[in-house]
């Protein structure tokens, strides 16, 4: 097979990849916005995620090997898989239950969907180096597709989290959902086309550990960038948007969800939009493996900006204003689209910096890092918050995209690697 032959297969992961993502979406926003309306804080709200998080980074890492051992195929069916397995165990909670058993079991269950997520993440985008054309910018053009449509479809996600929640309760919500996954898991498994990687017997889980530098440099920039963005995205906003829409009834707390929802679905849609338009934004055809290298810093400095002048907003602003709303909505909405550049460039790199036959290895060492970043933003998340309102979520990932930039910045002088 030719990589031109390829687009059966990368039609069908993608898709997969799409239905994936919407259920991601849907239970984030379900599980935050439940659990703060029973009286969960911003720490606990943060604890619920953590495992999640944590099994991404030990996912990612295995997960390299065993694509590398038995397959793409079987690391994607496996993802869907655990994903319908996770919202089946989560319909199972109990209203019941004290606080910190329900913690516990959601925090098991958040383990179980984030092992889910990185299978899926980690097969489908190791996928596109090896369907993707060589020809010009084929690679990167293929990657923004997938990365960006799949966040459009994680933001449809979230919007259909909240109104679900909203209108269905939370139970009937995710049965639901497993229903819808569990269809399309078998519809995956019928109609998969071939084309994707078979595995070789030979692979070595030590060869999971990455000995590039450029590979490396760019895990670490990929760790800060990611935290600055879960540091206001899994807790800060989300609640400080509760305070500002809700006025504390039942019909205020459904429309708080909703706007909520809408919210960080509209963000997430037009992040999703901005990466897959990513390619012709850094005229990437015309421009070198080096030089789209050496933007990864500048990219980062940039977007380190807009959470610097939003925290000087908040600081100086004495409550929740109506103008104060206005503004951190549109400034976050840059936030996005600059975000989305760099999250575009980033997942570009990293498969022009791998080579074929280490192709699973390198993804799942730097999607490792991505949940390494997640973990540790969600953690300060619930943390900046909770000591320091909304002001100390934004400043904070201002000082996260610092470190980026300047992580990045090592990039420009890393050799090619020899093939």
């Amino acid at each position: 097979m030719t990589r031109t032959d390829g687009l059966p297969a990368y039609i069908a992961v993608t898709a997969s990849y799409w239905a994936f993502m919407l259920t991601d979406g849907a239970l984030r926003m379900l599980v935050l916005l439940h659990f703060h309306t029973l009286g969960f804080s911003p720490v606990q709200l943060a604890y619920l995620f953590v495992l999640y998080e944590v099994a991404g980074m030990v996912t990612n890492l295995s997960a390299g090997w065993i694509a590398a051992r038995f397959g793409l195929a079987t690391t994607l069916y496996a993802g869907l898989g655990l994903q319908v397995a996770a919202l089946l165990a989560l319909s199972q909670l109990d209203p019941s239950w004290q606080i910190g058993a329900s913690v516990a079991f959601v925090m098991g269950v958040q383990g179980l969907s984030g092992v889910a997520k990185d299978l899926a993440k980690m097969s489908s985008k190791s996928a596109v180096k090896l369907l993707a054309p060589t020809e010009g910018d084929g690679l990167f053009r293929w990657v923004a597709v997938l990365t960006g449509s799949k966040n459009a479809v994680k933001g449809l996600g979230f919007l259909l989290g909240a109104v679900l929640l909203a209108t269905a309760g939370f139970t009937a919500a995710v049965l639901s959902m497993a229903a819808v996954l569990a269809l399309i898991l078998g519809a995956v498994l019928v109609l998969m086309p071939a084309g994707l990687p078979l595995g070789r017997k030979e692979a070595k889980f030590a060869e999971v550990f990455s000995r590039s530098a450029r590979v490396n440099w760019l895990s670490a920039a990929r760790v800060t960038l990611f935290a600055a963005r879960d540091i206001w995205f899994v807790v800060g906003i989300p609640i400080y948007f509760y305070a500002v829409f809700s006025d504390g009834s039942e019909a205020g707390n459904r429309a708080a969800f909703f706007l909520i929802g809408s919210f960080m679905a509209v963000w997430t849609i037009f992040y999703g939009a901005v990466q897959a338009a990513a390619p012709r934004l850094l005229r990437a055809a015309r421009r070198s493996e080096a030089e789209l290298a050496g933007a990864a810093q500048t990219w980062a400095a940039l977007l380190a900006m807009v959470p610097a002048l939003l925290t000087v907003a908040v600081v100086l602003t004495d409550g929740p204003v109506p103008w104060l709303t206005c503004l951190l909505i549109a400034g976050l909405l840059l936030f996005g689209g600059l975000f989305a550049v760099n999250s575009a460039l980033h997942s570009y790199l990293i498969l022009a910096f791998t080579q074929d036959k280490r192709v699973t290895m390198d993804v799942g060492f730097y999607y490792m890092a991505n949940a390494g970043g997640r973990l540790l933003g969600t953690v300060l998340s619930g943390l900046t918050y909770q000591m320091g309102g909304l002001a100390a979520c934004l400043g904070t990932a201002a000082i996260m995209l610092g470190l980026s930039a300047l992580t990045a910045s090592r990039l420009r002088h890393c050799p090619a690697d020899l093939a």
